[in-house]
Protein backbone atom coordinates (compact mmCIF):
# COMPACT_ATOMS: atom_id res chain seq x y z
CA UNK A 1 0.00 0.00 0.00
CA UNK A 2 1.30 3.01 -0.92
CA UNK A 3 1.47 5.62 2.61
CA UNK A 4 -0.76 8.88 2.32
CA UNK A 5 2.53 10.64 4.37
CA UNK A 6 6.07 9.85 3.94
CA UNK A 7 7.08 12.76 6.22
CA UNK A 8 6.00 14.14 9.82
CA UNK A 9 7.31 17.21 11.44
CA UNK A 10 6.62 18.07 15.03
CA UNK A 11 7.14 21.83 16.61
CA UNK A 12 9.06 21.98 19.43
CA UNK A 13 8.18 24.33 22.13
CA UNK A 14 5.19 23.98 23.99
CA UNK A 15 4.21 20.98 21.34
CA UNK A 16 7.45 18.33 22.89
CA UNK A 17 8.30 20.48 25.63
CA UNK A 18 7.19 23.52 27.62
CA UNK A 19 7.97 27.06 26.85
CA UNK A 20 5.22 29.04 27.38
CA UNK A 21 4.59 29.04 30.89
CA UNK A 22 8.49 29.74 31.56
CA UNK A 23 7.52 33.32 29.39
CA UNK A 24 4.49 33.75 31.80
CA UNK A 25 6.20 33.33 34.81
CA UNK A 26 9.14 36.03 33.53
CA UNK A 27 6.40 38.27 32.89
CA UNK A 28 4.91 37.65 36.29
CA UNK A 29 8.26 39.21 37.54
CA UNK A 30 8.40 41.78 35.25
CA UNK A 31 5.10 43.28 36.07
CA UNK A 32 6.77 43.00 39.90
CA UNK A 33 9.49 45.30 38.96
CA UNK A 34 7.09 48.01 37.14
CA UNK A 35 4.50 47.81 39.64
CA UNK A 36 5.16 51.45 41.17
CA UNK A 37 4.78 52.63 37.60
CA UNK A 38 1.31 50.85 36.08
CA UNK A 39 -0.62 47.98 36.78
CA UNK A 40 -0.72 44.79 35.05
CA UNK A 41 -2.65 44.84 32.30
CA UNK A 42 -1.14 48.20 30.78
CA UNK A 43 2.16 46.89 31.01
CA UNK A 44 1.17 43.36 29.70
CA UNK A 45 -0.64 45.15 26.69
CA UNK A 46 2.23 47.60 26.24
CA UNK A 47 4.55 44.33 25.95
CA UNK A 48 2.52 42.26 23.64
CA UNK A 49 2.64 45.90 21.89
CA UNK A 50 6.19 45.98 21.65
CA UNK A 51 6.71 42.26 20.60
CA UNK A 52 4.94 42.45 18.01
CA UNK A 53 6.42 45.71 16.56
CA UNK A 54 9.79 44.00 17.44
CA UNK A 55 9.27 40.66 15.68
CA UNK A 56 10.45 41.70 12.35
CA UNK A 57 13.88 43.00 13.80
CA UNK A 58 14.48 40.52 16.56
CA UNK A 59 12.49 37.99 15.70
CA UNK A 60 10.86 35.10 17.91
CA UNK A 61 12.55 34.03 21.03
CA UNK A 62 14.23 34.60 24.24
CA UNK A 63 16.21 37.42 22.97
CA UNK A 64 13.85 39.42 21.17
CA UNK A 65 11.17 39.13 24.34
CA UNK A 66 13.93 40.44 26.81
CA UNK A 67 14.82 43.69 24.49
CA UNK A 68 10.85 44.03 24.32
CA UNK A 69 10.49 44.13 28.10
CA UNK A 70 13.61 46.39 28.21
CA UNK A 71 11.67 48.78 25.47
CA UNK A 72 8.57 48.78 27.66
CA UNK A 73 9.94 49.18 30.96
CA UNK A 74 11.38 52.68 29.76
CA UNK A 75 8.03 53.60 27.95
CA UNK A 76 6.46 53.43 30.92
CA UNK A 77 8.56 54.42 33.11
CA UNK A 78 9.41 57.95 30.72
CA UNK A 79 12.73 56.80 30.73
CA UNK A 80 13.31 56.95 34.36
CA UNK A 81 13.36 52.90 34.64
CA UNK A 82 16.83 52.84 37.29
CA UNK A 83 19.52 50.65 35.77
CA UNK A 84 19.40 47.79 38.54
CA UNK A 85 15.61 47.14 37.39
CA UNK A 86 17.40 47.02 33.55
CA UNK A 87 20.29 44.66 34.83
CA UNK A 88 17.63 42.37 36.73
CA UNK A 89 15.54 42.07 33.34
CA UNK A 90 18.90 41.21 31.72
CA UNK A 91 18.96 38.36 34.03
CA UNK A 92 15.67 37.44 34.14
CA UNK A 93 16.02 36.76 30.10
CA UNK A 94 19.57 34.61 30.90
CA UNK A 95 17.44 32.65 33.53
CA UNK A 96 15.03 31.80 30.73
CA UNK A 97 18.01 30.47 28.30
CA UNK A 98 19.44 28.21 31.40
CA UNK A 99 15.78 26.77 32.11
CA UNK A 100 15.91 23.01 32.21
CA UNK A 101 14.01 21.48 28.90
CA UNK A 102 11.09 19.86 30.70
CA UNK A 103 9.12 17.75 28.18
CA UNK A 104 5.43 17.49 27.80
CA UNK A 105 3.56 14.19 28.43
CA UNK A 106 3.55 11.23 25.80
CA UNK A 107 6.06 13.76 23.31
CA UNK A 108 8.82 11.55 23.72
CA UNK A 109 6.53 7.95 23.18
CA UNK A 110 5.13 9.85 20.01
CA UNK A 111 8.43 10.88 18.46
CA UNK A 112 10.00 7.24 19.04
CA UNK A 113 6.73 5.76 17.34
CA UNK A 114 6.34 7.85 14.20
CA UNK A 115 10.31 7.54 13.88
CA UNK A 116 9.83 4.22 12.98
CA UNK A 117 7.55 4.43 9.95
CA UNK A 118 7.89 7.51 8.81
CA UNK A 119 10.55 10.04 7.83
CA UNK A 120 10.31 12.52 10.93
CA UNK A 121 11.32 16.09 11.16
CA UNK A 122 11.36 19.24 13.35
CA UNK A 123 10.35 22.52 12.28
CA UNK A 124 10.72 25.16 15.00
CA UNK A 125 10.77 28.87 15.22
CA UNK A 126 13.13 30.82 17.63
CA UNK A 127 16.91 31.72 18.47
CA UNK A 128 19.28 29.47 16.93
CA UNK A 129 21.49 28.84 19.77
CA UNK A 130 18.27 28.68 22.13
CA UNK A 131 16.89 25.87 20.23
CA UNK A 132 19.91 23.77 19.84
CA UNK A 133 20.37 24.10 23.08
CA UNK A 134 16.83 22.75 23.87
CA UNK A 135 16.67 20.08 21.41
CA UNK A 136 20.15 18.49 23.01
CA UNK A 137 18.54 18.67 26.38
CA UNK A 138 15.73 16.96 25.23
CA UNK A 139 17.35 13.92 24.48
CA UNK A 140 14.90 13.91 20.86
CA UNK A 141 17.50 15.00 18.90
CA UNK A 142 18.94 11.75 17.42
CA UNK A 143 15.56 10.46 16.18
CA UNK A 144 14.96 13.65 13.71
CA UNK A 145 15.83 12.92 10.20
CA UNK A 146 16.11 17.06 9.95
CA UNK A 147 16.32 19.39 11.74
CA UNK A 148 15.24 23.26 10.55
CA UNK A 149 15.24 26.37 13.00
CA UNK A 150 13.27 28.95 11.25
CA UNK A 151 12.74 32.93 11.36
CA UNK A 152 8.72 31.91 10.69
CA UNK A 153 6.50 29.18 9.51
CA UNK A 154 4.64 30.56 6.05
CA UNK A 155 3.61 28.25 3.11
CA UNK A 156 6.28 29.07 0.90
CA UNK A 157 8.95 28.13 4.07
CA UNK A 158 6.57 24.50 4.30
CA UNK A 159 7.46 23.80 0.46
CA UNK A 160 10.75 24.41 0.27
CA UNK A 161 11.15 21.97 3.79
CA UNK A 162 9.01 19.24 2.61
CA UNK A 163 10.89 19.08 -0.85
CA UNK A 164 14.13 19.32 0.64
CA UNK A 165 13.84 16.85 3.38
CA UNK A 166 10.46 14.57 2.09
CA UNK A 167 8.09 14.29 -1.20
CA UNK A 168 6.38 17.79 -0.88
CA UNK A 169 3.50 19.19 1.67
CA UNK A 170 1.12 16.56 -0.06
CA UNK A 171 2.56 13.59 1.40
CA UNK A 172 3.41 16.07 4.54
CA UNK A 173 2.13 16.56 8.23
CA UNK A 174 2.61 19.05 10.70
CA UNK A 175 2.04 19.07 14.07
CA UNK A 176 2.17 21.76 17.00
CA UNK A 177 0.66 23.95 19.24
CA UNK A 178 0.03 27.09 17.16
CA UNK A 179 -2.77 27.21 14.93
CA UNK A 180 -1.46 29.86 13.41
CA UNK A 181 2.22 28.73 12.37
CA UNK A 182 1.82 25.15 12.63
CA UNK A 183 -1.80 24.23 11.02
CA UNK A 184 -3.07 26.82 9.09
CA UNK A 185 0.13 27.71 6.65
CA UNK A 186 0.51 23.55 5.93
CA UNK A 187 -2.62 23.18 4.77
CA UNK A 188 -2.68 25.96 2.74
CA UNK A 189 0.65 24.58 1.57
CA UNK A 190 -1.01 21.62 0.78
CA UNK A 191 -0.41 19.36 3.81
CA UNK A 192 -2.15 17.77 6.84
CA UNK A 193 -2.20 20.48 9.83
CA UNK A 194 -2.41 18.79 13.26
CA UNK A 195 -3.16 21.27 16.33
CA UNK A 196 -2.29 19.74 20.03
CA UNK A 197 -3.43 22.54 22.13
CA UNK A 198 -1.15 23.35 24.88
CA UNK A 199 -2.91 25.46 27.35
CA UNK A 200 -0.76 28.48 27.59
CA UNK A 201 -1.16 29.95 24.33
CA UNK A 202 0.75 33.14 23.09
CA UNK A 203 -1.87 36.14 22.23
CA UNK A 204 0.08 36.61 18.63
CA UNK A 205 0.01 32.59 17.37
CA UNK A 206 -3.78 32.45 17.82
CA UNK A 207 -6.24 31.97 14.82
CA UNK A 208 -9.47 30.35 13.92
CA UNK A 209 -9.52 26.76 13.40
CA UNK A 210 -10.27 25.55 9.84
CA UNK A 211 -12.80 23.32 10.78
CA UNK A 212 -14.27 22.66 7.23
CA UNK A 213 -10.81 21.27 5.89
CA UNK A 214 -10.84 17.70 5.15
CA UNK A 215 -6.72 17.91 6.11
CA UNK A 216 -7.15 19.57 9.26
CA UNK A 217 -7.06 17.32 12.73
CA UNK A 218 -6.79 18.12 16.51
CA UNK A 219 -5.97 16.07 19.00
CA UNK A 220 -6.14 16.73 23.22
CA UNK A 221 -2.65 15.51 23.85
CA UNK A 222 0.06 13.57 22.05
CA UNK A 223 -0.50 10.50 23.17
CA UNK A 224 -3.32 9.85 20.08
CA UNK A 225 -0.84 10.91 17.73
CA UNK A 226 0.48 7.75 16.48
CA UNK A 227 -3.18 6.41 16.35
CA UNK A 228 -3.86 9.25 14.44
CA UNK A 229 -0.88 8.85 12.08
CA UNK A 230 -2.36 5.28 10.96
CA UNK A 231 -5.86 6.32 10.97
CA UNK A 232 -5.05 8.49 7.91
CA UNK A 233 -2.96 5.87 6.61
CA UNK A 234 -5.25 3.30 7.04
CA UNK A 235 -8.21 5.87 5.55
CA UNK A 236 -10.01 5.62 2.29
CA UNK A 237 -8.96 9.57 2.36
CA UNK A 238 -6.49 8.83 -0.46
CA UNK A 239 -4.60 11.94 -1.69
CA UNK A 240 -3.99 12.66 -5.69
CA UNK A 241 -1.09 13.71 -6.90
CA UNK A 242 -2.26 17.63 -6.22
CA UNK A 243 -2.81 17.56 -3.23
CA UNK A 244 -7.21 17.31 -2.76
CA UNK A 245 -8.80 14.23 -1.55
CA UNK A 246 -10.09 12.08 -4.28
Amino acid sequence: MVKTLTTVAFDADDTLWHNERIFQMTQAHFADLLAEFTDHQTLMSRLLAAEKRNLGHYGFGVKGFTLSMIETAIDVTDGRVATKVIAEIMEAGREMLRHPVDLLPHAREAVETVCQTHRILLITKGDLLDQERKLAQSGLGDYFDAVEIVSDKNPQIYHEIFKRHGDGTNRGLMVGNSMKSDVLPMIDAGGWGVFVPHGHEWELEKAAPPQDDERYRSLPDLGHFAQLIENIENSRESLSETGHPK
